[in-house]
């Protein structure tokens, strides 16, 4: 037991050692004595590693293996209250458990893309790719690849402006080996010369699938606008222009300067570690000092960028800048640059103002904004990531998520902002809000689920350059002290005159004849008109409704682990069943945690205007249940293919009044006109940014494909296009309430007693009438021929050069299972919901599976696979192609368009064989579909 200051206990055991080359690790074993001990009390680690040894790994140095797999870049902003449609469909994929958690690693050096040398922007991200091309010691390209991929692992990195992070996991019994593979890439990596422009294209595709981002679009953009010669400035991704062709033309070695570069700063003590994993502490700590102590340590100082303070100081900032986004999107950025806030860390100024600035309950600036329509989701503070927190500054950004009328008085949307300000700066810091946001954090601290050993390792090795060590795994997390002073200080400096505004809008085109260098982002600069300014700079009144949020009534004081009040179960049991609905309830008895969980779904029989429902449904709640939320409440609003999906968890103790509040609106569901012209349009743009995204829209063409009666989001695009009304949802809303049927699944620490009322509060309230008959749960699925089939199509965005291609083999296939025990509550509940929302119930369906498996025997898997991968499997491709000269395209052809999809031929050789799709519903029509089933026993 690892006991840290504040009276903040954590049951792993850590340990932190300091290696004689300035190397700093952090040990943490999830060691209980039962974990490391089998029943003749032998040592099982120990047992593991002698059957292991003699066995050679050599096949995993083969060369053969994957490429690194980047994990796909979302946007780092939301766009309403709403995320983008996540649709049900028939590849639902179940993660299972039994078996142990992984081991995993992470390093983090104090380097990053602020010391990329002018000549060569993107170097540090280019040498986080080269170390992994094999070393010294394990000299094969893409080993480490593969040996991870052999035992069930995973590795990813990533280069920040300060800080470049790698990190890996894999089962346990083969972590020992995998460390020292993987430290080989910072003591002795090959960094073959001939890899240079295979591994520089990879960068550059990380480079062109990031250019369509409005998200990465706005960070290069904003650092454009530092003093010249601010590393702000620098173009950190690099691409093939910067680390291939432009070296070539000066004469730059390329190899050299990676080599010199890596010589320089991948130094041990520039480096902190962490490595999770069951293993005793005694034994992490052999291994690490064996292993790293052999990392180089050059004796230059790290590198320090504090000294170049106020880089936005310059008559750039304090500006309108218009963007055309990529998405359909009005949003406005409101951001300040403040000095470094980071030795603040035990009072978190900037995450207290954000707290404050981001409230959605009544009296905040969204609960405003929301009320005239004029926005849909505000979020503030800092991201903590390099781009927002450095040694240079730290920045404080409010984004807001327009609707129309919001972009035509965006100026009045930034007084309001102002306003709140002022009214913060006006009464000061109070202590009861910041003490309330002390205990939320606390109890969730507390009582924090596990997370992937990966992911925390990640960020504690990065929080180790971070904060002294007694601070290492609460730095991040919690509010320590309260002052006053140093909050006001942070408050003082979110000043009108200091800001910089920033407004995407499609409105914008024909405005914005600047062109940002490196992602060709289309902007203008404008001043701010002197109306604004001269009132700003006054003593400009406050708006009476704007005021702070009253004291949460969500807040979680009842941590007490109930008593069982029935038998024990490994399963979910029923404990009602009728006519309006059934319930499943689980006592938990393995996380002993005081949290739980309530799902639901309400079965319909129509799809129509269902979308719309369910957002302004969301909408209507979001200021009430606001508390809840920041109260570590969750919940969620799914639409689902046959019903309306409720699902909440968080502390017990409250989880029944927010139940209470979502099925009070439900009962009582209006929508204003405003509100729903204003949801009416940002579910077009909804539907529409979904479907610019290749990946996306080659998704909803095999769906549209193999789902029969499917409402693609095509379909719906163009549906929500042709105009809906008020009277056409509120009809379809009355007959949603006036038949249901209501089949739901309670899990964690309640009674049996309790669970019921979850039920009776949908029964009870509602009061609606059983269905007149089922509703398949199902998806019915054609059945494709036994050929090969191709569906091509163009891309809906113009301005998007990458392609997706997916392949997709119809056979009665087999979960691949990952085995790996459920890490927390909710991993478990997901299990067990699966099986009830699809009536299946086989909530052993992980063990049957294992069983099932283990009967497989090589000859019959490699017959398997070649019977399906034959000309007469039943194969289907979806090509959707991205707009480029390689195409034959034009250059700039303007913004995406959505309307009809455009199908193509397929001009490839290799595909002649391949029946064409270029009219779905005439392709389908005539397929047999596959029946419904059920698994019964």
């Amino acid at each position: 037991m690892v006991k840290l200051r504040d009276n903040v206990v954590l049951f792993s055991l850590c340990r932190y050692i300091e290696l004689s080359n300035g190397l700093r690790a952090l040990l943490i074993s999830d060691f209980s004595g039962s974990d490391m001990k089998d029943e003749n009390g032998e040592d099982k680690a120990s047992e593991e590693e002698e059957e292991e040894e003699g066995k050679g790994e050599d096949e995993g140095d083969s060369g053969e293996g994957s490429e690194e797999d980047e994990e796909d870049k979302e946007e780092a902003e939301q766009d309403s209250d709403f995320e983008e449609l996540d649709e049900e469909n028939t590849e639902e994929k179940k993660k299972g458990g039994s078996s142990e958690k992984q081991a995993a690693a992470a390093l983090c050096i104090s380097v990053g893309s602020f010391s990329d040398p002018d000549d060569l922007p993107g170097l540090a991200h280019f040498l986080e790719h080269m170390v992994f091309m094999g070393s010294e010691k394990y000299p094969a390209e893409n080993g480490f690849d593969a040996f991870l991929k052999k035992h069930g692992g995973s590795d990813n990195a990533s280069t920040d402006c300060e800080r470049t992070i790698f990190q890996f996991d894999v089962q346990r019994k083969y972590f020992r080996e995998a460390l020292d593979r993987w430290a080989q890439f910072f003591i002795c990596p090959l960094m073959i010369e001939d890899a240079i422009d295979r591994e520089v294209e990879a960068v550059d595709s990380e480079y062109q699938l990031a250019r369509p981002s409005d998200a990465h679009r706005k960070e290069m953009l904003f650092g454009s606008l530092a003093k010249p010669g601010h590393p702000m400035s620098k173009f950190c991704w690099g691409n093939a222009q910067t680390l291939k062709h432009e070296p070539r033309e000066k004469q730059i070695n390329t190899y050299q300067r990676l080599r010199h570069f890596w010589r320089r700063y991948y130094s041990a003590h520039y480096m902190t570690l962490a490595v999770q994993s069951k293993e005793t502490l005694d034994t992490l700590e052999q291994w690490v000092r064996e292993i790293f102590i052999n990392v180089p340590k050059n004796g230059e100082p790290q590198p320090d960028f504090s000294h170049l303070q106020q880089p936005f100081d310059t008559p750039a900032f304090n500006k309108l800048y218009r963007v055309i986004p990529v998405r359909k999107v009005h949003a406005l950025t409101i951001s300040w640059a403040v000095p470094p806030q980071g030795k603040h860390y035990r009072v978190k100024p900037l995450h207290y103002i954000s707290w404050l600035i981001g409230h959605e309950g009544t009296g905040s600036i969204l609960s405003l904004l929301r009320r005239k329509c004029w926005a849909l989701a505000l979020f503030g503070g800092n991201s903590e990531t390099g781009f927002d927190q450095n040694t240079t500054y730290s920045i404080f950004s409010i984004s807001i998520t327009l609707t129309d009328q919001g972009y035509q008085n965006f100026y009045q949307v930034v007084d309001f902002v102002f306003q709140y300000l002022k009214m913060l700066q006006t009464l000061g810091p109070q202590q009861r809000i910041y003490e309330e946001i002390q205990k939320i954090e606390a109890n969730e601290f507390h009582y924090q689920e596990q997370t992937d050993p990966i992911e925390f390792v990640e960020n504690i090795c990065e929080n180790m350059q971070l904060f002294p060590k007694d601070d290492f795994l609460t730095g991040d997390q919690l509010m320590f002290e309260f002052d006053p002073q140093v909050i006001s200080a942070a408050l003082s400096l979110l000043t009108p005159d200091r800001s910089n505004l920033l407004l995407l809008s499609p409105e914008n085109e024909g405005q914005c004849s600047l062109r940002e260098k490196w992602f060709g982002t289309c902007y203008s600069m404008e001043e701010i008109p002197e109306t604004w300014t001269r009132r700003w700079a006054g003593d400009f009144e406050l708006n009476p409704e704007l005021h702070l949020p009253a004291e949460n009534k969500f807040i979680a004081t009842d941590f007490t682990l109930k008593a069982a009040d029935c038998p024990d179960s490994e399963f979910p049991v029923r404990v009602v069943n009728n006519e309006r609905g059934c319930l499943w309830y689980k006592k938990d008895n393995k996380f002993k945690i005081p949290k739980g969980a309530f799902s639901c779904c309400l079965s319909i029989t129509t799809l129509v205007l269902f979308d719309l429902f369910v957002n302004i449904l969301a909408h209507n709640l979001a200021e009430p249940a606001y508390e809840a939320d920041v109260a570590q409440l969750e919940y969620k609003l799914v639409a689902g293919e046959h019903g309306l999906v409720i699902r909440l968890k968080g502390f017990n103790h409250k989880l029944p009044l927010l139940l209470r509040l979502i099925v009070d609106h439900l009962t009582d569901f209006s929508a204003e006109s405003g509100v729903f012209s204003m949801f009416s349009e940002q579910l077009k743009k909804t539907y529409f940014n979904i479907l610019i995204k290749p990946e996306r829209l080659g998704k909803d063409v095999r769906l549209m494909i193999l789902e029969h009666c499917r409402w693609s989001v095509i379909q719906k695009y163009q549906a929500v296009t042709k105009g809906l009304t008020v009277d056409d949802l509120m009809t379809f809303v009355s007959g949603l309430k006036a038949e249901l049927y209501t089949e739901g699944l309670v899990q964690g620490n309640f009674t049996s007693v309790e669970s019921k009322e979850f039920l009776q509060n949908f029964t009870e309230k509602l009061q609606f009438q059983p269905l007149p008959a089922e509703v398949p749960v199902l998806f019915r699925v054609v059945e494709l021929p036994q050929k090969n089939h191709l569906c091509k199509v163009k891309s809906l965005n113009k301005g998007d050069a990458n392609s997706e291609v997916t392949v997709y083999y119809q056979v009665t296939a087999l979960v691949k299972l990952k085995e790996c025990e459920d890490a927390h509550l909710g991993e478990e509940v997901d299990r067990n919901w699966f099986e009830v929302v699809t009536q299946q119930y086989v909530f052993d369906r992980l063990n049957k599976e294992i069983e099932a498996l283990k009967l497989f025997r090589q000859p019959e898997l490699v017959s398997w696979f070649l019977q399906h991968r034959s000309n007469s499997s039943r194969k289907l491709s979806v090509h959707v192609v991205g707009f480029g000269l390689e195409e034959n395209d034009p250059p700039d052809q303007g913004a995406a368009c959505v309307s009809e999809l455009t199908f193509l031929s397929a001009t490839s050789p290799s595909l002649q064989d391949a029946a064409l799709i270029t009219d779905i519903r005439a392709f389908t029509s005539s397929l047999r579909l596959h029946p419904y089933h059920k698994i019964l026993s």
